[in-house]
């Protein structure tokens, strides 16, 4: 009787089905540990200003495009345009006055990165880094490719796709499934963070990075929240520290920006001139 052949069995690294499975989540984890370490050694990124906000801000081109064509809709009613017609119409005049944040977002991750490429050398300087996506994460990688610099995005998988922006450098773009191995890059080699206007998720980074710093879990770094008028009526920290919920000191871990060369001062003036 011929006997049966053996297959010869897969190692365990080059098995796929295991490696996705439940058993190997810690590999996993352990990847999106290693192979950013990895690039981010291979390419002397060692310090980065993060920057964080919406990704439903839009491109002030875009939304202004937007607002005139409905605004020609509405026109054409001559004062009685349905209710349908009136709603976005709102909508697209509060798109179009948030797009300033894209604009200014833009003049910031410009700014900083002239200053870092003129003052510092390749393996010193301050590299911006996102989230990866559309909106303010955009305009920032918009503005340090505009300055000639190199720029991270640092992506996740989402049940609504949300692919890499066209201004990230290719070779630091990468894609998370953790949230958490993702916020461990944005905090690990930040020498500064900036905050414009945003959602969960912005707050949430926000609130997280505040409670790392307030409690010495990482080391106190520049922090701007910028668009003082946005995030006055978002968060109450005068309300906090009345009721006692934070402290003096604690409101002293940030200060807010109005203006693009406001934030870009506070930053310079504070980063640790590249020896990180």
């Amino acid at each position: 009787m011929p006997k049966k052949q053996q297959l010869k069995p897969l190692k365990a690294y080059a098995n796929e089905k295991f490696l996705n499975s439940s058993h190997a989540r810690a590999v996993r984890i352990l990847s999106e540990y290693l192979e950013p370490e990895s690039r981010f050694e291979k390419y002397r990124v060692k310090s980065t200003v993060v920057f964080f906000g919406s990704a439903r801000v839009k491109p002030p081109e875009v939304s202004r495009k937007n607002f005139l064509k409905i605004r020609q809709k509405v026109s054409a009613y001559n004062g009685n345009a349905p209710q349908k017609f009136k709603a976005l119409y709102a909508l697209a005049k509060r798109e179009m006055d948030m797009s300033r944040y894209y604009t200014e977002a833009a003049e910031l991750a410009r700014l900083i990165t002239e200053w870092s490429i003129r003052n510092f050398s390749d393996h010193r300087h301050y590299v911006v880094c996102t989230g990866g996506g559309p909106g303010i994460m955009e305009a920032s990688n918009r503005g340090a490719l505009k300055a000639g610099g190199k720029s991270i995005g640092l992506n996740i998988s989402l049940p609504f796709e949300q692919m890499p922006n066209p201004y990230i450098s290719g070779e630091l773009s990468f894609e998370f499934h953790y949230f958490f191995m993702r916020k461990f890059w944005f905090v690990s080699i930040a020498k500064a963070m900036v905050f414009f206007p945003g959602g969960f998720g912005t707050l949430d980074e926000l609130s997280e990075v505040l409670t790392l710093v307030q409690n010495s879990k990482t080391e106190k770094l520049p922090i701007v929240i910028y668009g003082k008028s946005f995030w006055q009526k978002v968060l109450d920290f005068d309300m906090l520290m009345n009721l006692g919920m934070i402290s003096r000191r604690d409101a002293k871990l940030f200060v807010f920006a109005e203006t693009p060369q406001e934030a870009f001062e506070y930053l310079k003036a504070n980063l640790k001139n590249g020896k990180s």
